[in-house]
């Protein structure tokens, strides 16, 4: 898969952010979504990537650098297309997300997830994440689990 910065508001990110936010609205309601919008994927402080076969854009996701409690990296919008789950490909776009944390010097990466998507939460424990209370604008959300990583 060939990973790269691209911008959120092309043709091909709208439509594979659309899949992203259908996907999840078919488990959670409104209110445990914290999808991040397509104007807040352009800003200065987020990179978005997407993964690439041959010329079809089959994965993204997005890094927003914050400075709350400390300084840290917020994993968002990671998604693989149905068709090409189960290849390693999310883990591929989190080694790029993570990489890109190391190279600004942000040594601890975040993400909130859902408790209705096993695959994401074995994804993010297997890449050494754990389980942790809420951060930033996040509150205690029983639909929510929210993740920490330290990087080198």
């Amino acid at each position: 898969m060939k990973i790269e910065i691209i911008d959120p508001s092309s043709e091909a990110s709208i439509l594979l952010i659309a899949q992203s936010d259908n996907y999840l609205q078919a488990l959670y309601p409104p209110e445990s979504q914290h999808l991040e919008s397509i104007a807040a994927l352009k800003l200065p402080n987020v990179t978005f990537i997407g993964g690439y076969i041959e010329s079809k854009l089959v994965a993204c996701g997005a890094l927003k650098i914050l400075h709350d409690d400390i300084s840290y990296g917020e994993i968002k919008r990671l998604f693989v297309t149905e068709q090409y789950r189960g290849r390693g490909y999310s883990k591929q776009i989190m080694a790029n997300l993570e990489q890109h944390l190391v190279n600004a010097n942000i040594t601890v990466g975040r993400l909130e997830t859902g408790i209705k998507q096993p695959e994401a939460l074995a994804l993010y424990k297997s890449l050494g994440y754990w389980v942790r209370e809420p951060f930033g604008k996040y509150r205690h959300d029983p639909l929510s689990v929210f993740m920490e990583k330290h990087l080198s």
